[in-house]
């Protein structure tokens, strides 16, 4: 349950010490995360913009959130440097991610890490908190398909406090648009091609660096015994999302940001 999205940067980070604490640049891995998601999603900070405008305009700025499928914790690095008052718990099941995550995090005492596997009914047993302001996640759920996503929106659901927020920004193209969904791809693809050349660093670079790293080749090598190669789910329109979250439990759910091909929805408990 990983961020997938990529970047448009020239470089990776490369972990230079040998043990989790102790020289390695997880800042530079944080770095290389970035670029080589916004490669794939050129818009990737705008989302998480509006995303913590949301959190603020509903929850304020000391919100308690649950950083889902958080991946290396980008939304919590966000969400403590635009709000230092706020406190993050990031679950994930993916080990090297999660790493990069805890590596990054250390010592900062507003930051908790879980290792959970949304797929598992239990899952949210393991949560410090049976409660949270917010709950976000970004890019990281269309590997589930719909019967289970709708699963898991019901346990958020019960997450979320009465007035909370829950919100998903992730691939939800619209199936009655195929022509300009095609259009869009293709677009994309093009502009993709042209950082590569540059040379931009892809999922699968990115990967093969973090299993040569001294760190993370350990990790890594869990990550692919758990996940195998990556692959999408059936990823059902913002129509779908808003409709499944209001038969979740939520009172209100709408799209609040969308791009030709993504799309966040908001669910207000």
């Amino acid at each position: 349950m990983t961020d997938t999205d990529t970047g448009t940067g020239t470089g990776t980070g490369t972990g230079a010490g040998t043990g989790a604490t102790l020289g390695t640049d997880w800042r530079a891995w944080q770095d290389s995360w970035d670029r080589q998601q916004q490669w794939y999603l050129p818009d990737r900070e705008e989302r998480f913009r509006i995303m913590l405008d949301m959190v603020e305009a509903v929850v304020g700025t000391a919100p308690r959130v649950l950083d889902l499928a958080c991946g290396t914790g980008s939304i919590t690095d966000r969400l403590l440097q635009r709000f230092p008052d706020a406190t993050s718990v990031g679950v994930d099941l993916d080990p090297a991610l999660l790493t990069i995550a805890e590596g990054t995090f250390a010592g900062d005492d507003r930051v908790t890490f879980v290792t959970a596997d949304l797929k598992d009914p239990d899952w949210a047993a393991a949560l410090p908190h049976d409660s949270y302001d917010a709950v976000l996640t970004a890019t990281a759920l269309h590997w589930l398909f719909s019967e289970p996503l709708a699963t898991l929106y019901g346990q958020v659901a019960g997450l979320v406090r009465d007035g909370g927020v829950f919100m998903n920004a992730d691939h939800m193209p619209d199936p009655a648009t195929p022509r300009l969904n095609e259009a869009d791809r293709a677009q994309r693809h093009a502009r993709m091609d042209r950082a590569k050349a540059e040379g931009a660093v892809d999922w699968k670079e990115w990967w093969q660096l973090a299993a040569k790293d001294p760190v993370l080749a350990e990790p890594t090598a869990r990550r692919f015994e758990i996940y195998g190669e990556h692959a999408d789910g059936d990823t059902p329109s913002p129509e779908w999302h808003a409709r499944t979250l209001r038969e979740a439990g939520f009172g209100e759910a709408r799209t609040v940001w969308a791009s030709p091909s993504d799309a966040m929805v908001l669910g207000l408990k």
